[in-house]
């Protein structure tokens, strides 16, 4: 037995095998003799990097970019049951007797030389429309928000999996060991849909890969610093000390655990140094400011961490998640999604943008979507000034750029009042599939062993949707 000189070290070629999940297909040399590589790859990568835009709450397609002048024609009429076809609904308009197809208030345009239409909530994004792929046609099998946005970031309707950067972090580890592989930023006060520490947890797979959360103020990470009198040379001796111990059980049947132990204390101490110098953000030009928008100098909003979001795919970070609440709109549609729509839009597109003019844009994969889509008729009362609408699984929208995919291209139709798919759908396991692909990896063999038997992100489904890729 060698020395464990840090968490990615393996006691044997069988070992390593088996952690990274059947192999993966052709490990590459250069992973075994530089630990501070952890294979998962076994394809061309176009992607190193994601950064996941997740719209909390289920933004409104029709309201944003499934332009559908055939509502706006039936507006007060009831859906045809020859639409709805006896799909199930939720519990807040199952009860309805009358479920009456709402207008958009919100008017649309064509945009760019794909053409593609976008919503006037929308002007940054618009100007961008032939850097985007537009998505129309994405279904999921969830149709209430927790288990709608736990099957969308970790594969599964049911809590306890891994999350998907935490896989990233396991298949293909970070390129900058002074950083996590996987870190979260949600946008400060803001209410809606809770979001639990498990859809940016490890589950079964090491606690090493679970995501570590960024906050606004002086204490960005929790728990990061050293307590009041202890040097960073008292903490580094500490450390070497606990190593020292740890190593002891080398070789026991509680290694892994241990090893993975020792993984985070020493990222936590390389931390105490990255995190302070990547949340200064004194060396952002005006101009950067001025392409994020104001609310980009306010630590905590959705434009601050389009920023910081920048700044750690700079530094390698793997995965980056961003979250905004507050997108659930069953009442006040019209005046609640102006304000998600002017708190996102700018920020949004700006980091497309910045990433483009650094070049970045072509290795870093930009999703922007929510957990499922919106019903085309009102929840509630529909008046001539507003209505709501209810969740809606079986057709959304959602747009990526960069990475590999297929820039100023609109994929998939709904019918035309959008209520279902009725050209090229893609299931929440096919995106997944697909963006392991652009990163990569083969998404059938990313597995871990976990109670007997192989688990992966896309569980038993998922197919890579190649049109999408350039």
């Amino acid at each position: 037995m060698h020395e464990c000189h840090n968490y990615r070290s393996v006691t044997t070629r069988r070992e390593f095998l088996e952690r990274v999940g059947m192999g993966l297909g052709g490990v590459a040399l250069s992973s075994l003799v530089n630990p501070s590589i952890t294979t998962g790859a076994d394809l061309a990568p176009r992607a190193k990097r994601i950064i996941y835009l997740f719209q909390s709450g289920g933004p409104s397609q029709f309201e944003l970019f499934d332009y559908k002048p055939r509502i706006n024609e039936m507006h007060g009429q009831e859906l045809p049951e020859s639409v709805r076809k006896g799909q199930r609904l939720t519990g807040m308009t199952g009860f309805q007797n009358s479920l009456p197809l709402a207008r958009s208030h919100f008017s649309f345009q064509q945009h760019g030389e794909s053409g593609a239409w976008v919503s006037e909530l929308m002007p940054y994004t618009a100007k961008i429309a032939d850097d985007l792929c537009f998505v129309k046609s994405m279904h999921t099998e969830a149709i209430n928000h927790d288990p709608a946005i736990t099957f969308f970031l970790t594969g599964s309707q049911i809590a306890g999996r891994p999350s998907f950067g935490s896989w990233l972090s396991y298949g293909l580890g970070s390129e900058n060991e002074n950083l996590p592989a996987f870190c979260v930023l949600i946008t400060k006060d803001k209410s809606g849909q809770p979001l639990y520490a498990r859809l940016w947890g490890n589950g079964f797979l090491p606690s090493r890969h679970q995501g570590v959360q960024f906050r606004s103020g002086a204490d960005p990470v929790l728990y990061l610093g050293n307590p009041d009198g202890v040097s960073p040379s008292q903490r580094r001796m500490q450390l070497d000390r606990l190593k020292e111990l740890h190593a002891l059980r080398q070789g026991g049947a509680d290694w892994e655990q241990i090893e993975s132990r020792i993984a985070q204390y020493e990222m936590a101490y390389r931390m105490q140094t990255s995190v302070p110098e990547i949340m200064d953000l004194s060396d952002e030009p005006d101009y950067i400011y001025d392409l994020y928008g104001s609310d980009a100098r306010e630590p905590g909003t959705f434009a601050a961490n389009c920023l910081l979001a920048r700044r750690l795919a700079e530094r390698g970070v793997r995965f980056i998640q961003l979250f905004h609440q507050g997108w659930d709109h069953h009442g006040g549609l019209p005046s609640g999604i102006r304000v998600q729509s002017k708190e996102t839009d700018q920020p949004s597109a700006a980091l497309v943008q910045d990433l483009k003019q650094r070049g970045m844009l072509e290795d870093t994969l930009v999703i922007w979507g929510g957990e499922f889509g919106r019903t085309n008729y009102c929840q509630g009362r529909l008046t001539d000034t507003d209505y709501g609408r209810d969740h809606h699984p079986r057709c959304f929208s959602l747009w990526m750029a960069g990475g590999g995919i297929q820039p100023g291209l609109s994929y998939g139709e709904t019918d035309e009042l959008g209520y279902n798919i009725v050209r090229d759908p893609i299931h929440v396991h096919d995106l997944q599939a697909t963006l392991l692909h652009l990163l990569g990896i083969n998404h059938e063999r990313l597995t871990f062993k976990y109670q007997g038997r192989r688990f992966r992100l896309t569980d038993v489904h998922g197919e890579v949707m190649t049109p999408l890729i350039i």
